[in-house]
């Protein structure tokens, strides 16, 4: 892969977008910016006060993308399915203008980069697996139906204590239980909890895509930068198959 310089917006505590990011591109150079609240609303990764601290994160958006683009990225990714989650699908290109407009670098948004993916894929009919509390897996699945696809299975990790604590074997385990024959693909939803190790697992065992958050936001980070390499091991999305 050709260098090209990513930057990435994601939430206090999230340990799993950069390790992802230079896993499967470790040729490109990835900066990370933290995003931030005003009020805490309880420790990161932890259901309680996961809505509140989210739409915190998108009221102070202004300074952390303003922070990352003086890194002079070749496109910014904001790393958080869930702020486009509680900002709606009809909010998504005001959202993606203010991160270009602060950082002054092309944007994407995860839940964007996703939607992009799935239609590139030609999905239409989708199996949901998510590792959030419930009021952010309902918003997660009403973005999806309000996207236009067919929703036709969903799942929830559980009650987990910590989505930063979540491992690969889980959300394999997670793709597993949701998927569905009538579903044309499984997006797995989050960006804190670990995917892409077994995504070609999944394919080869489900027989359709399987799609992850930090796995279309690479993907589009690098379609909108100008470079589309096939990078293999990380599903039929990247390897271009």
């Amino acid at each position: 892969m050709e260098p090209v310089k990513i930057g990435a917006l994601l939430p206090p505590g999230n340990p799993t977008v950069g390790s992802e990011l230079r896993r499967m591109a470790p040729g490109a150079e990835i900066v990370l910016a933290r995003l931030m609240a005003a009020a805490a609303g309880g420790a990161a990764g932890v259901a309680a006060g996961m809505e509140a601290r989210t739409r915190g994160y998108l009221d102070g958006l202004e300074r952390p993308a303003r922070e990352i683009g003086r890194a002079r990225p070749a496109v910014v990714i904001l790393a958080h399915t869930s702020c486009s989650y509680l900002d709606g699908v009809a909010a998504e290109p005001a959202l993606v203008a203010r991160l270009q407009a602060w950082s002054g670098a092309p944007a994407v948004t995860a839940a964007g980069a996703v939607r992009a993916a799935l239609l590139a894929l030609g999905v239409k009919r989708l199996a949901l697996g998510t590792p959030y509390p419930e009021s952010i897996s309902a918003m997660g699945r009403a973005y999806w139906m309000a996207a236009g696809f067919d929703v036709v299975s969903h799942r929830r990790l559980g009650d987990v204590p910590d989505i930063y604590a979540t491992t690969e074997a889980q959300a394999r385990d997670l793709a597993g239980a949701v998927d569905t024959p009538a579903a044309d693909a499984v997006l797995l939803s989050g960006t804190g909890m670990p995917t892409v190790g077994v995504l070609d697992e999944l394919e080869r065992a489900l027989g359709k895509p399987v799609v992850s958050s930090n796995q279309a936001a690479l993907w589009q980070a690098l379609r909108v930068a100008g470079v589309t390499p096939a990078i293999a091991g990380f599903g039929r999305l990247l390897a271009g198959v």
